[in-house]
């Protein structure tokens, strides 16, 4: 052995005997233990700064400190005589968070990554968002969740595939009117933050927007318009804009309101974007309160309270005292709550008004029944009373998003997302004879393609809606309910006759031996589609259909409607968000011109505010691909 290499042996052996344990070593100083403040509700709570994503790690769920803890009553709480004098944000403004805003340099280390589209699109693609199947050709399973890193719950959303005409001629779907997901999405790009996937969801965008649809005037609820046209992001495919538009109902016509605000007031709560919006915006709706109206609050935490008894619109002091003493602390029986609410609203039933509760929440259940399935059981028994629920979903950071839309799906009611006090004043005063008026209930859409025209088809968004072909004409089967002045919008993506299916829409078998062929009768070879809609009356249980068949469109995409031109702007921009591999060649670019050149008149300034989303989002995709 050479003589250089001995002195080394004894330290390599005492460097082994060291890292196997067999070695000498110092005892190590002892630690004292971090002192841990203690309070009624245990531990305090982990604080994760809003703007550092990096240390959104999984850790064991803690309530927040609570502000002012309150005992709630059985019954009912002591009001003060006048409304208190706390500062509330002026009607005119509107709301923002008091935590910063998350940086865009932490953009890039959200779960979402940018990823190459090949036609260079700068689609978004979200990693991990998975999704089981249940009912018909792919219905999302709502308690498939995917997770933010915010940790915000989301339902899982695989895309609707291209279908062939000859083999599924059928697209079946329940409508759906809610918004929650845009203003959700608006608020997360407006922050710097790229939306999970599953966050988007392309229907919701569409009917986020006011269309100029004509109102029914043979005396339907609904009335159904169509329009085909060049598909902006596929030259070869054609594009169809299905819409409805429900009656409207002047407000001096609009029945009596029994209403119950079921107001979460759980530790989760507890924060500046939550209780205190939920105070602003439904201070919003009582003044527009009518002395036929009632008014009740329950509140739940720890357990379910009656806060205010039902309480005639006229006595409009003693509400928003009642709204003024609310106070959040404790943990969420939200089961409880709805429970209570329901009963309250029955007591106070009014027959041939609009009877509803409306759930204001981060969805945060923590305790009682917390289950998805015992809540869909819960609140699918409320809803045969004939009161309906409607969700307002609030927060940041733990927004459970799936469960809200849930609640108002199970509950004939619609879900919205409130960001901002104009949102606010969006859903409850603009829009408040569609919000507590439903005009029609178990609203069903049937798609029949004409195979020698669509030789196959994708339904852009919806994926939470579809139905099997057969559940149309099954009147048992719960579907979307439609307020007053609703509008419902659905794109088709179209594959004309002898253009090439894509590999995902599957083989043509060939002709069959037991189906007749496609036909090119006179009546109906110039037909694309036909739609069937069906409904039922706010208190019926037979339904009625019509059925509206649809031509061809304009050849080039500048002879379409401002409508259809926009609603093809906003589904573009859901698919880049979502990274769509049916974005074809669309890019921020093209989807802020579409969107531009088909503004219209515009009523509120809603479109020209998609500009301003539209133009972040591709700031922030240009951040996300930046060299670092």
């Amino acid at each position: 052995m050479s003589h250089q290499l001995r002195p080394l042996i004894p330290s390599a052996l005492g460097l082994l005997l060291l890292l196997s344990g067999c070695g000498e070593q110092a005892p190590a100083p002892p630690v004292a233990p971090d002192p841990q403040p203690q309070s009624s509700k245990g531990n305090a709570p982990v604080t994760i700064p809003e703007d550092d994503r990096s240390a959104r790690r999984p850790v064991e769920r803690e309530e927040p400190a609570v502000v002012e803890q309150i005992e709630l009553p059985v019954e009912q709480i002591e009001l003060p005589a006048e409304p208190s004098s706390q500062a509330l944000v002026p009607h005119d403004t509107e709301m923002s968070a008091v935590a910063p805003m998350a940086p865009k340099r932490s953009f890039g280390r959200s779960i979402s990554v940018p990823v190459q589209a090949g036609n260079g699109s700068g689609a978004f693609m979200a990693i991990g968002a998975g999704g089981g199947a249940r009912g018909a050709r792919g219905a999302v399973d709502a308690r498939t969740v995917s997770g933010s890193p915010s940790g915000d719950g989301y339902a899982g959303l695989p895309e609707n595939p291209f279908r062939p005409s000859v083999q599924d001629p059928l697209s079946t779907f329940a409508v759906d009117v809610d918004t929650a997901s845009y203003s959700n999405i608006r608020q997360l790009i407006a922050s710097g933050n790229r939306p999970p996937s599953d966050a988007v969801r392309i229907e919701e965008l569409l009917n986020y927007f006011p269309y100029r649809d004509e109102q029914p005037a043979d005396g339907r609820p609904l009335a159904v318009h169509a329009e085909v046209m060049p598909c902006p992001w596929n030259p070869t495919h054609r594009l169809a804009r299905i819409a409805l538009k429900a009656k409207e109902v002047d407000l001096a016509q609009l029945p009596p309101a029994n209403l119950v605000f079921l107001v979460d007031v759980s530790g989760s709560m507890n924060q500046p974007n939550r209780l205190p919006w939920v105070q602003q915006s439904l201070r919003l709706l009582v003044d527009r309160l009518r002395a036929t109206d009632r008014i009740a609050i329950v509140v739940y935490a720890g357990a379910a309270g009656l806060a205010l008894p039902s309480t005639p619109g006229s006595e409009r002091g003693k509400i928003l005292a009642a709204l003024d003493a609310l106070r959040a602390g404790g943990s969420t029986a939200g089961g409880a709550g709805i429970t209570l609410a329901y009963h309250t609203a029955r007591q106070a039933k009014i027959a041939g008004g609009a009877n509803r509760v409306i759930l204001c929440t981060d969805g945060d259940f923590n305790v009682g029944v917390t289950d998805n399935g015992e809540l869909e059981r819960l609140i699918q028994e409320e809803a045969r009373t004939e009161v309906f629920l409607s969700v307002l979903g609030y927060g940041r950071g733990n927004l459970k998003d799936d469960r809200m839309e849930m609640l108002a799906d199970k509950g004939n009611g619609t879900y919205a997302y409130i960001d901002t006090l104009g949102e606010a004043r969006k859903v409850l005063v603009e829009q408040m004879t569609g919000t507590l008026l439903t005009v029609a209930k178990d609203v069903k859409l049937q798609v029949e393609f004409n195979p020698v025209r669509a030789g196959g088809y994708r339904l852009i968004g919806y994926e939470n809606r579809l139905l099997a072909a057969r559940d149309f004409k099954d009147d048992r089967k719960d579907a979307g309910e439609v307020g007053a002045g609703h509008g419902v919008t659905a794109l088709y993506e179209l594959i004309p006759e002898g253009v090439p299916l894509p590999a995902t829409a599957g083989v043509d078998p060939g002709p069959l031996k037991y189906q007749d062929p496609p036909t090119t009768r006179p009546e109906t070879g110039y037909e694309w589609f036909t739609v069937k809609l069906r409904w039922k009356s706010p208190d019926g249980e037979t339904a009625q259909q019509i059925d509206v068949p649809v031509m061809d469109g304009p050849s080039e995409l500048a002879a379409a409607s401002d409508d259809a031109r926009f609603a093809a702007a906003v589904a573009g921009f859901g698919m880049l968000l979502r990274g769509s591999p049916h974005a074809g060649t669309a890019d921020w670019t093209m989807i802020s011109s579409l969107a531009k050149g088909s503004l219209g008149a515009d009523p509120g300034g809603y479109r020209a505010e998609f500009l301003t989303i539209v133009a972040q989002a591709a700031a922030l995709d240009a951040t996300a691909r930046a060299p670092r």
